[in-house]
């Protein structure tokens, strides 16, 4: 019988049992050595958010999830945050983002918004290809659903920054759709890829591809926003600032003297040092870190504040009058409201504790209030 991988935990509250059972079936895989457990850690399909797993031999698509390479971009902005303050300001701000930034696909076709050269390469099966063709340029710098948005932000002294959060829109999913139907039963309903072998090669070439996709569509999203604060404000970024991180991939790394596969899926790379951006919900704080490198954490980091309501839970449970109250202070389209109940603070973990319980994977550079959240609504 195979000895159960060490399991790692570095959590605010104890885990729901769901969780927990999730958790104690990855743990009996025959190539999983080792787990470690985010505190934004919360149920998923196939394998929750928030976890890290390392493998020897074994890519596993569903450890790495659907929205390839989806990650946070932030940029300092030369100005003070009380620019903001007025609600002309801000509804010109808010306005030229529904411009600028796409909720779903560009008009107009691929034709005109082509992708940086770098991209102009095939994906692996012909069916891959053909999304890629058709959709990539489309979706390219769009926002698309759920918890991805740019954000207007104030440090403690009072400087605006500008996050995004976005991925690989729909070819994530799409390419890993198709590497777990064709990978072996490994255990735990989920399917595995040999890394050294033909498929395990197709499944990191093209989700390679998803991660620089998604690196783009952050920066395009974080030149649209400061295209729109020049338009309405006169107001620049400051060059050389940006940081940026990733937290749904797969690569290889060397710990405690193995060369493993970390999959981190909703977790962020935290080698000594690295730079990293946590976000917390549309009305709650945010942070710009340095990883602290733990080893039993698999250097890593939590990735957001993590749910606590389950969409569908969430929409039946807040109402737009109770988004409104807990994102006082906040500009956000008042309109959108109803639609948005399922991203309200309430229905995520709360960020501060969160980064209590992470004391020992990162340390805390800045700390960033919302001033103005864009999320697409629909």
């Amino acid at each position: 019988m195979k000895v159960q991988a060490p399991l790692a935990r570095w959590v605010a509250e104890p885990p729901p049992p769901e969780v927990c059972a999730a958790l104690e079936r990855l743990r009996r895989i025959s190539d999983v050595v080792r787990i470690a457990v985010m505190p934004d850690v919360h149920l998923a399909d196939d394998v929750c958010v928030g976890t890290v797993i390392a493998t020897r031999n074994t890519l596993i698509p569903a450890a790495v999830g659907g929205d390839i390479g989806c990650g946070m971009a932030a940029l300092a902005v030369d100005a003070p945050a009380a620019l903001l303050a007025d609600e002309s300001a801000a509804a010109a701000v808010l306005a030229g983002l529904q411009r600028a930034i796409p909720a779903l696909r560009h008009p107009g076709g691929p034709a005109q918004h082509p992708l940086p050269t770098t991209l102009d390469r095939p994906l692996s099966t012909p069916a891959l290809e053909s999304l890629r063709r058709r959709c990539a340029g489309l979706q390219l710098g769009t926002l698309g659903r759920g918890n991805h948005f740019v954000e207007l932000q104030a440090d403690e002294d009072d400087r605006l920054w500008i996050m995004a959060h976005s991925g690989s829109r729909g070819l994530g999913p799409a390419i890993r759709d198709h590497h777990d139907a064709v990978g072996e039963r490994i255990g735990g309903g989920l399917h595995g890829l040999a890394a050294d072998g033909p498929a395990g090669a197709a499944y990191l070439a093209d989700m390679q591809w998803a991660l620089e996709y998604a690196a783009h569509s952050r920066k395009r999203l974080l030149e649209r926003c400061a295209e729109v604060l020049w338009t309405c404000l006169k107001v620049q970024v400051v060059t050389g600032s940006e940081i940026s991180c990733q937290h749904n991939f797969v690569r290889r790394e060397q710990h405690a003297g193995a060369s493993l596969w970390v999959h981190r899926k909703g977790a962020t790379s935290a080698q000594d040092g690295e730079a990293g951006v946590i976000p917390g919900s549309m009305g709650t704080a945010s942070y710009h870190v340095r990883g602290r490198g733990c080893a039993a954490a698999l250097c890593s980091s939590s990735h957001g504040a993590g749910r606590t309501l389950p969409r569908g839970e969430a929409r039946r449970r807040i109402r737009a009058v109770d988004l409104l109250a807990q994102l006082r202070g906040v500009w956000f389209d008042h309109r959108a409201a109803e639609a948005l109940c399922d991203e309200a603070p309430s229905a995520y973990k709360d960020i501060g504790a969160v980064m209590r319980a992470q004391r020992e994977l990162t340390r805390v550079v800045r700390k960033l209030r919302p001033v103005l959240s864009f999320k697409a609504a629909y």
